[in-house]
């Protein structure tokens, strides 16, 4: 597609009005709006706003390119402007900007636009193409010299003058010789809306290295996707690597290489200063958090760690902001969130249903929809909430209350993610006129679809797992109390806030109902020691964890002080061949010894907060803290002595 498709007579102001940096914004804006090119000009104008909040988009050279990608775009376009006099545009370089390139990407737009629009980006690199630009005086002017700009890249290239390459040899060899000797530079360039300044950074590197003699491969993060991927052979060869990106990009790849990392405006404007700490190698060696995955492949990481964590980090804010918000409600009483009780507080009731009946709802489907965006990036999220939320809503079981929870959840998220990746791949042979429906119609509809289908065709038997669970605890009631205290507080820790672990947190509940207050006080106690017992194994054994994982160890005292037991799912998914046991052995010692002291509470959840509310005074206040404590160390030793000696601290 031609840039002139975009770039039209109608969206061209060859002499603003505005003074300020705003008023030349809006003035581009109503030109955009003028042309019928924007269904929404205030919501664009708050879209235009926003990206230039996040870095200015003046990159100097007098040059501007304010740009969105925004539901307020009816199609594609691209307004100019130009400024005689110049506006104070808080540019890269301190200049005014004479010349505004206003990109207006929608939120359907397909490669096509999206590689149209980012090439004029690149244009706007070329010191004669600007100059022509600027001097032009007229709307045709400018879009001739736009034209003459493509056809020069698309056209076969002019022959050089008698000399002319051996003199750019020559000057080339004596470049590479006056650098220091080094292999490969690479370069990651990436920008919030991956339009202008991801190509603009990339065409500046290729154009300076290749001028001094650099060898160098960029790849570009833009809004139609990764292009020139570094692969994993060239990054083991590479001497030094340029990440000047102003968004997330994926990192764990260049784990003990050396990186420079900067914003993506410095590859534009201090091109020569990053390539001469390139060759010099003035870059810190980088270290991703925990340990990067040698070898990735061309595309993005798989794996089932990698997934599964990608929804738990996502997931664990709801669990602890949820978690103590509900055991701060129960300062004003056990049943302070209920209007029949005479404890009731309506400010202990709006705590209590925004923790429990909000954050923790909502807690299942984030864990899957993060897994499914994991597998099949954005696309997979919907599919992944959707089916997250049928896992706790739709049980197919008589008598039970709710569905398969955590493991449904899980389950949910990979299913929908590689759902998702068969229905990418079914429409991928679209043509490219229908390519901008496959984001907003064709991959939600059917990735929503057949994974609900499927959940709600799966779940019940996932939810017959955890009723017979509960059923089978609720039949050892009348057993050896030490032994069902054993039992109970294992299984709190087998899948840290699954269904085994609900199974034996819903029959204490059902006991507490029943007046035996004993059994969830076992519960508590044991849900608390698995994140208890790892935050202690890495203050005693610091030399067997990372850094990363002894600051994930200071958060983990606080979820376990607060009875949220997912706080050691970090620990168990990174290394569940020792955590787990671990966990349960430290569990299943604080539940037999919370029933050998004959402890009973009142409170469902709470944990430290609710410790006072033990039966029998302070003396069964601190048995119970010594239950737990005991518990905690046991986890912390066998954790400690399972854990590799080679695990060395960071």
């Amino acid at each position: 597609m031609n840039i002139t498709s975009l770039l039209t007579k109608d969206t061209v102001l060859l002499d603003l009005a505005a003074t300020t940096k705003e008023s030349a914004l809006s003035e581009l804006v109503g030109k955009l709006d003028e042309a019928g090119r924007l269904s929404d000009r205030e919501a664009f104008m708050n879209d235009i706003l926003a990206r230039e909040q996040q870095s200015t988009t003046g990159i100097g050279d007098g040059i501007a390119i304010p740009h969105a990608k925004s539901s307020a775009v009816r199609e594609p376009a691209i307004a100019f402007g130009r400024s005689a006099e110049g506006i104070d545009y808080a540019s890269l370089d301190g200049q005014p900007a004479h010349l505004f390139f206003m990109i207006a990407a929608s939120e359907g737009a397909n490669n096509d636009h999206l590689e149209a629009l980012s090439r004029l980006a690149t244009f706007l690199m070329d010191g004669k193409f600007r100059e022509r630009v600027l001097n032009a005086e007229s709307a045709d002017e400018v879009l001739a010299a736009v034209n003459d700009k493509e056809r020069e890249l698309e056209g076969p290239e002019a022959p050089e003058e008698p000399g002319a390459k051996a003199e750019s040899d020559r000057e080339q060899a004596e470049a590479q010789e006056a650098a220091p000797s080094l292999g490969k530079v690479l370069a990651v360039t990436a920008c919030p809306t991956g339009i202008a300044h991801t190509y603009m950074a990339a065409e500046k590197l290729n154009e300076r290295a290749k001028e001094r003699g650099i060898p160098i491969k960029v790849e570009t993060n833009g809004s139609s996707g990764v292009k020139n991927r570094l692969t994993p052979e060239e990054i083991a060869e590479a001497d030094v690597i340029i990440v000047a990106a102003d968004t997330k990009v994926e990192m764990a790849r260049f784990d003990g290489k050396p990186v420079i990392q900067t914003k993506v405006g410095k590859a534009i404007h201090e091109t020569d200063a990053l390539l001469d700490r390139a060759i010099h190698k003035d870059a810190p060696i980088y270290h991703a958090e925990g340990k990067a995955d040698k070898g990735d492949s061309t595309e993005p990481k798989s794996g089932f760690y990698k997934h599964l964590m990608n929804g738990v980090s996502n997931m664990l804010p709801f669990v602890v902001g949820g978690g103590i918000l509900i055991a701060l409600s129960f300062f004003w009483g056990i049943h302070s969130s209920d209007p029949a009780s005479p404890e009731y507080n309506a400010f202990a009731a709006m705590l209590n249903t925004i923790g429990g009946g909000k954050a923790f709802f909502l807690m299942v489907p984030v864990l899957a929809g993060f897994i499914a965006s994991s597998i099949a990036e954005r696309p997979g999220f919907a599919p992944g909430m959707v089916g997250g939320l049928i896992a706790i809503t739709v049980s197919g079981v008589e008598g039970a209350d709710g569905g398969s929870g955590f493991l449904g959840g899980i389950i949910a998220g990979f299913l929908a993610g590689y759902v998702t990746l068969f229905v990418k791949k079914m429409f991928a042979k679209l043509p490219d006129a229908l390519e901008g429906l496959k984001p907003v119609l064709f991959y939600p509809l059917f990735g929503i679809a057949i994974t609900g289908i499927i959940m709600m065709l799966i779940n019940p038997q996932l939810t017959k797992l955890y009723t017979g669970l509960s059923s089978f605890l609720e039949g050892l009631g009348g057993t050896n109390q030490v032994l069902v205290g054993l039992i109970i507080g294992a299984m709190m820790a087998v899948d840290m806030g699954g269904p085994v672990n609900k199974a034996a947190y819903t029959f204490g509940i059902a006991m507490l109902d029943a007046g035996n207050f004993h059994f969830i006080a076992a519960v508590m106690a044991a849900g608390m020691v698995p994140p208890l017992g790892m935050a202690l194994a890495t203050t005693l054994f610091k030399k067997r964890f990372s850094k990363p994982e002894r600051e994930a160890g200071k958060t983990a005292y606080v979820l376990g002080a607060c009875f949220i037991t997912e706080g050691v799912i970090p620990f168990a998914a990174a290394d569940p061949a020792r955590v787990i046991p671990a966990s349960i052995g430290g569990a299943a010692v604080t539940g037999a010894l919370t029933m050998l002291f004959d402890i009973s509470l009142r409170a469902p959840h709470g944990g430290i907060f609710v410790m006072g509310l033990v039966d029998g005074g302070i003396i069964k206040v601190l048995l119970y803290a010594a239950a737990i404590i005991a518990g905690a160390f046991v986890t912390a030793f066998l954790a400690g002595m399972l854990r590799k000696p080679a695990v060395q601290a960071a």
